[in-house]
């Protein structure tokens, strides 16, 4: 058999460490972390787990301290190149680049493709995060600055410390994931209010009308915080939304000058 006609080998990073084929673990970092129901050995024999959660942190706020005003882009890993949605996360985070912000996301496939595709080629800063996973995914080819992390708490707080918006495209669990986690964490005053834009009306409109008129209505929420979330329908709109939020506060965002550095 040829070399090319060998099937693809999966991979796995797990921060400096590249696993192939049968090195690669059953469980990820995360799940051996949280489940309670193997030994608690590790409490004992593996205190260095605690010195490896640090270390993530450590490298992400070394990585990201000078990044300068950013936003974060969420959504599906399966949408395809070609895609409405793809072309209009491309539109939006060139839109934003153009603004004078860095582009965030999970440095996948799919939606996070496109808005790190859409960074480079308005010559922004295409930043990806991305996570240890039992179906490795890798960085995409877009990302500029990246960085892998085996924990999703900690890249969790890499999104949130490191961005002033969140724009939050069609998406499934990981995306709802993102978006419900930043609109606890405003709700809640651990972090300042910043904007949270959902992009594409028709896909959020159930979800939004169940808030509203379920969730709401029986007092698990009030009006106001409905408030925390903006819609909009198109590229222009979003980077709208996300400028004049700011022009309001004290972040000051560089625009790029007329070579798009």
């Amino acid at each position: 058999m040829s070399v090319n006609s060998e099937p693809h080998r999966r991979i796995r990073r797990q921060g400096p460490v590249t696993l192939r084929g049968k090195q690669i673990p059953a469980t990820t970092t995360d799940q051996r972390l949280l489940d309670r129901r193997g030994p608690a050995d590790w409490v004992h024999a593996d205190p260095w787990r605690v010195l490896r959660i640090q270390a993530e942190f450590v490298e992400g706020f070394g990585l990201l301290a000078e990044l300068g005003p950013a936003v974060s882009v969420f959504g599906s890993a399966r949408t395809r190149p070609g895609a409405a949605e793809y072309e209009m996360a491309e539109g939006i985070a060139a839109g934003l680049v153009r603004a004078g912000y860095a582009i965030i996301t999970g440095g996948g496939p799919g939606i996070m493709e496109a808005a790190n595709k859409g960074t480079v080629a308005a010559g922004g800063v295409s930043v990806g995060l991305g996570i240890e996973l039992p179906r490795e995914q890798g960085l995409n080819d877009f990302v500029e600055v990246g960085l892998e992390f085996r924990y999703f708490f900690v890249r969790k707080t890499m999104f949130v410390k490191y961005s002033q918006a969140f724009v939050v495209m069609p998406g499934g669990f990981g995306t709802m994931d993102e978006l419900f986690e930043a609109l606890t964490l405003v709700e809640t005053s651990k972090i300042t209010r910043f904007p949270i834009v959902l992009v594409g009306s028709a896909y959020w409109s159930g979800l939004l009308s169940w808030l509203k008129e379920t969730v709401q209505v029986e007092g698990k929420i009030s009006a106001p915080e409905l408030d925390l979330l903006t819609i909009a329908d198109d590229a222009a709109e979003v980077v709208e939304i996300i400028t004049t939020a700011h022009a309001h506060d004290s972040i000051t965002v560089p625009r790029p000058d007329a070579n798009g550095s």
